[in-house]
């Protein structure tokens, strides 16, 4: 199996799921690499499709030990991510749609809502809509994003933009 190495922030307002459902229907394996090795984000990819996660601050052997285990089809986390999963309580899905998503994305970067709604090729009011029901849906599964500085936390946590 071919396998692809992807960093977590490319910083391409696509998120990491995206990419690795993409990576799965040519068939191709994906590990994923990032700076950021918090819970959440690891969670997030390996239930996204990767085959495993290596911080970058993991040594090569690391890295190419996950390279085989995927390459054979097998999943593979260091040890001390594995005992960092066990303790992890997720936040479950929230049912976004794809222009829900996209719009929280690119919100949560820092874009005005003019700026979105550009990106998005349609206006204001669409993206505030899209806003208002994504995070009205966060908060039935209980995880407020009420103000921008909680939706960019939770953003940076889920790997939608970096922390920087």
């Amino acid at each position: 199996m071919d396998v692809v190495v992807i960093d977590l922030n490319l910083d391409d307002n696509i998120p990491i799921s995206a990419k690795l459902r993409a990576l799965q229907t040519t068939g191709t394996a994906a590990v994923v690499m990032s700076r950021h090795s918090d819970t959440a984000s690891v969670s997030a990819a390996m239930q996204a499709g990767a085959w495993g996660f290596v911080p970058k601050t993991d040594s090569a052997d690391e890295l190419i030990a996950a390279i085989r285990a995927a390459a054979v089809g097998r999943r593979h986390l260091s040890v001390e991510l594995e005992n960092a999963l066990a303790n992890f309580s997720e936040v479950p899905d929230a049912g976004l749609g794809r222009q829900e998503l996209r719009a929280l994305v690119l919100y949560s970067g820092g874009r005005s809502i003019k700026e979105v709604a550009h990106e998005m090729a349609t206006t204001d009011e669409t993206v505030k809509s899209y806003i208002k029901r994504a995070r009205r849906k966060y908060r039935e599964i209980g995880v407020d994003l009420g103000t921008r500085v909680l939706l960019r936390r939770h953003a940076i946590r889920e790997g939608w933009i970096s922390s920087d």
